[in-house]
Formats: structure tokens, C-alpha cells, sequence
């Protein structure tokens, strides 16, 4: 197993304790992030995407020092009444997502473009169904970004003010991981992948992270594999899969073929191991010894 797989040392004690029924699992939360894509110049064929991730600051509780994407948590408020929207209706995009509700679907959504702009400052939403805002590094941006940071300001709030509606079409839904019922933090989390607007660029304005960087998808594979960057096994799963494109487009045309069925680890006892596995990802399995400690980046 490559030594960049972040792996929290209290796990194997709460795989023991789960599988004793001394531990009730939590809820996930609904989340999404997006793997924001840009081609690499004029030999963006031959070169590929480059995409933009961040690192989480060592101090995080959840995946300290791993590298990641621009994401969050789903804000209540996003339930709460249609917004302006451009691209698939809600009916596709609940379809897509595997959710029960139109409302679910917008507020997952709403989540990632949401997400990308408090995280890098970019906006997939525009005055028109086919048109998307230009420059957002203005003071009155900040202040809005900032806000919407605090939850001062709602993102339909944020929409309707400035007279924007959220276009969907510059998403593709890519992939959907839920964290282990044994982690105390748990995430059910939608990954989508989105090309830079024209215009718009990244800014290293996420207070959850400590660094940024735009790397190609392979590059940043291989170096998970040779320990150097630290990683959760969806961010590199995703890596790996956005690897063969060569540009932003074709990526965003794949996604619409990506299979959505949530990935869900499993943890089970053989013998004197537990043994800890991502169906369908045999790289990730990890054994633990069952009488023993584990846990490092492993």
C-alpha cells in the first residue's frame, strides 16, 4: 500500500469497538466537492488538465495535512426554496445524484458551486443561462465570499442579490464516497468535476488550508505513491480516474458515464486481523493486527 494514505491511528480501536456493538455509528452529513479543472496551456493535448487542490491545515480534525479539493458540508438553507438555476433540471440532477428530492438535489449542488467559491473564490453562476461572471476578486466579492463563509448570508440570498442564477450545466457529478461508520466524523460526499471559467482564477483564501497547488491528476498520483503528498483514498481514486483526459472538456464530457454508487468502507475480522477495505479499490485494504494499535500514514 502506498505510504501517502491517511490513515488515523484511533481507527482500529473504533473498528473493535463497532464490531463489538460498543459504538453506534453517526450520520453522515451531506457534502460535495469539486475538482476544478484548467488545461495546461497550448499543449494542453498533449499535457493534460491540471487540478487545483488544497492542503488541510495539520490541525484539522478530519484529515489533518492531506491534500484535498475545494469542499464542505451542505447548508441547511439550500433546502429551503428554488433558486435561480440553469443547465439539467432538478429531476435529472436528483436522478444523478441518487437522491430522493428535487430539494436535495439543488441543495448538493448548490453545496459545490457554494463550496468552490469560499474555498478558491470561483463561481459557476452567471446573469444569464449561458453566460458566467468574470472577475471575482473584487472587494464587494470578498465581502460576499466572507459572509457566506460565516453563514451570515445564504447562498440563494447571495444568488438573488446579485441577480445570478447557478449554472449546473458547468458541473458533472463524478462520484460519491461515505465515510466509515466507524469515524466520528462522517461525510456522505459527492464529488463533481468543473472547468475554470474563463476570466475567473483560484485564490488561496480557505481558511482550512494551508497551501494550494495545480497539479496534473497523474502527477499527483505518483506522488501519493511515493509518500509525498498525503491522501484519502476517494481524492486519489479520482485522481487516478481523471488521468487519461486531456483536456478540462473532455473530463467534464466523461463525467456523465462515472458510475455514482456510494463507496463505503468495510471492516471485518480474519483471525488475528481486521482487515479495512474500500469495495471495489483493492489498493486501499489495510490489515490490522486485532490485538494490537495501528494508525500512521500507511
Amino acid at each position: 500500500m502506498s505510504q501517502g494514505q491517511w490513515y488515523p491511528p484511533e481507527w482500529p480501536d473504533r473498528i473493535r469497538a463497532l464490531a463489538a456493538g460498543e459504538l453506534t455509528a453517526v450520520t453522515p452529513r451531506r457534502a460535495a466537492t469539486v475538482m476544478l479543472l484548467r488545461d495546461a496551456g497550448p499543449q494542453a493535448a498533449t499535457l493534460g488538465p491540471v487540478v487545483h487542490m488544497l492542503r488541510r491545515r495539520t490541525s484539522m480534525a478530519f484529515a489533518g495535512g492531506a491534500y484535498a479539493y475545494p469542499g464542505g458540508g451542505v447548508d441547511p438553507r439550500d433546502d429551503d426554496r428554488l433558486i435561480g438555476w440553469a443547465g439539467p433540471p432538478l429531476e435529472h440532477w436528483a436522478d444523478r445524484l441518487g437522491v430522493a428530492t428535487v430539494t436535495e438535489a439543488q441543495a448538493v449542488v448548490c453545496a459545490a458551486v457554494r463550496e468552490t467559491f469560499e474555498e478558491a473564490g470561483v463561481l459557476l453562476a452567471g446573469p444569464t443561462a449561458t453566460t458566467v461572471v468574470g472577475d471575482t476578486t473584487g472587494d464587494d466579492w470578498e465581502a460576499d465570499r466572507v459572509a457566506l463563509v460565516a453563514r451570515d448570508l445564504s447562498f440563494a440570498e447571495f444568488l438573488d442579490r446579485r441577480g445570478l442564477v447557478l449554472r449546473s450545466d458547468l458541473l458533472g457529478a463524478w462520484a460519491r464516497w461515505i465515510t466509515p461508520e466507524f469515524e466520528p466524523r462522517r461525510y456522505d460526499t459527492w464529488f463533481f468535476v468543473a472547468a475554470l471559467p474563463e476570466g475567473q482564477r483560484t485564490r488561496d483564501v480557505s481558511t482550512e488550508a494551508d497551501r494550494t497547488v495545480w497539479i496534473a491528476p497523474a502527477e499527483a498520483a505518483r506522488r501519493y505513491d511515493a509518500g509525498e503528498l498525503l491522501m484519502m483514498p476517494p481524492t486519489v481514486t479520482t485522481l487516478r480516474a481523471l488521468a487519461p483526459y486531456r483536456t478540462a472538456a473532455e473530463a467534464l464530457e466523461a463525467a456523465d458515464v462515472q458510475d455514482m454508487t456510494p463507496v463505503l468502507a468495510q471492516a471485518r475480522l480474519e483471525g488475528d486481523e481486521l482487515v479495512l477495505t474500500w469495495p471495489g479499490h483493492d489498493e486501499f485494504t489495510k490489515h490490522v493486527p486485532a490485538a494490537g494499535g495501528g494508525g500512521g500514514a500507511a
